[in-house]
């Protein structure tokens, strides 16, 4: 079944002295999450939930939240965990997913139960079913095209939370219906640390709670940390505590990173790699300014293939509720991520669908950013290909400014800047000014939709 009594007995342990979330700076114990459960196991009863149930929980990192995902773990439904990011595509999710009941939790905390009469027929569901297993749905970001439901089976996610490990204090960055996001719920809970919670991803308020709480680690994207060393806000709080920085989601550019390094000196930077297929793996950075990673741990393999990294792991997805499946015959996940690999390290360059092939030349737009980052006055970039009549694509950098330049000025100022540092070919063709955004609620560089500003 579920597997959350390892959890529960945790939570016992821990009891009314330890803190384990902090939710609009109110602080909720272990012994008062345990109380949520039982709360939640009761309404659930009451509801005629069922284990064959498919249930949307439309929350955040609430105790009660997090309580009732786990009771509904514990009942063995399938949990499709949502946020206010998703909503534009909300209904849409509910019915692929053939979601039977919907809750969505109010302000206060109480839920709204909403029943459909839609028959889950899957037939990854049955494989679930007849395992009596839980599952949980996670829907991909959609910054390279169409959102895709994965299923998992949440008792293998949960095992590698089994073995105990250091508590600390951790800020919840990363979505509730994010892998990430649920992966560091799970460990954070499972190692008796605190979970420290946010009411908005901006760098003031995320620099405010680290001073404030004390937080120890800081799980969020290259996106984030760029808009954060940019923003000024490391200078108004104390963020002494901050003794790891932990960044995933999406490729790092190197200029970052060092600029991160340089003004964090004493922090462990340190690379994490998940996927919503695949979950979380266990990964170790080559050193705090190096971009080359060790991925594995228990139960997880890695090959590379025609330059594309595969994995086979015990917490890979049983599939996709809507696309065809890209797990290999003999169990090989085929992440479409274009790597190198040297003396069991892996340094990750991107999906392979967002390459540029200029003339036949690879190009990755994560180190073309990298580029653009280094220039005076540039917020942000966003890189990405467009059809070309004679060389097949061509390089087309989005950048946002702080100065006042117009595009002709900062294109001449870019070019120069560019050509010192990448082969010709390399170098963007095309520059649009913009002062959109351009990442997503998750803090992901969104090219696709950086792409359709033109169209």
């Amino acid at each position: 079944m579920s597997g959350i009594q390892f959890l529960t007995d945790r939570f016992a342990q821990e009891g009314q002295e330890k803190t384990a979330i902090v939710w609009q700076d109110r602080e909720c114990s272990y012994a008062g999450l345990l109380d949520a459960i039982h709360h939640w196991r009761d309404r659930l009863a009451r509801e005629n939930v069922t284990p064959r149930d498919i249930v949307g929980l439309t929350a955040d990192f609430s105790p009660s939240a997090t309580a009732l995902l786990l009771a509904l773990v514990e009942r063995g439904c399938t949990v499709v965990p949502l946020t206010g990011s998703v909503a534009h595509n909300r209904d849409t999710f509910l019915e692929i997913a053939q979601v039977t009941i919907d809750i969505t939790l109010a302000p206060d905390d109480t839920g709204l139960f909403t029943r459909f009469t839609r028959t889950p027929d899957h037939p990854l569901y049955q494989e679930l079913w007849q395992g009596q297993r839980a599952g949980l749905i996670l829907f991909s970001s959609g910054s390279t095209g169409k959102s895709k439901a994965a299923l998992h089976d949440f008792g293998l996610l949960l095992d590698k939370f089994r073995e105990r490990r250091p508590a600390r204090t951790t800020l919840a960055f990363l979505l509730f219906d994010h892998i990430g996001g649920i992966n560091t719920l799970l460990h954070v809970l499972s190692n008796g640390g605190v979970l420290v919670t946010v009411p908005d991803r901006s760098p003031a308020t995320v620099c405010r709670t680290i001073d404030a709480y004390g937080v120890q680690i800081l799980p969020t994207s290259p996106t984030f940390l760029n808009l954060l060393l940019m923003s000024g806000a490391l200078d108004q709080f104390d963020l002494g505590s901050l003794d790891t920085i932990t960044y995933g989601t999406e490729v790092m550019p190197e200029s970052t990173l060092l600029r991160l390094r340089s003004r964090f000196p004493d922090a462990k930077l340190a690379q994490t790699y998940g996927l919503s297929e695949v979950g979380i793996l266990r990964s170790k950075s080559e050193a705090s300014d190096s971009l080359w990673v060790r991925l594995g741990g228990t139960g997880v393999e890695t090959r590379v293939v025609d330059g594309l990294l595969e994995i086979k792991s015990t917490s890979v997805m049983l599939g996709y509720l809507n696309a065809p499946s890209p797990i290999t015959e003999d169990g090989w996940f085929m992440t479409g991520d274009s790597v190198e690999e040297r003396d069991g390290l892996f340094r990750i360059f991107g999906r392979k669908s967002e390459m540029i092939n200029v003339g036949g030349e690879k190009v990755f737009p994560a180190e073309i950013e990298s580029v653009l980052h280094d220039l005076d006055g540039v917020q942000d970039a966003v890189v990405y290909g467009e059809q070309h009549a004679i060389i097949g694509n061509m390089v087309v950098a989005r950048v946002s400014l702080l100065t006042d330049e117009t595009p002709a000025e900062f294109r001449k100022r870019m070019v120069r800047h560019c050509r010192e540092r990448l082969a010709p070919f390399k170098v963007p063709q095309k520059v649009l000014l913009s002062k959109e955004q351009m990442h997503g609620d998750r803090f992901k560089k969104n090219r696709s939709a950086a792409h359709r500003q033109e169209e």
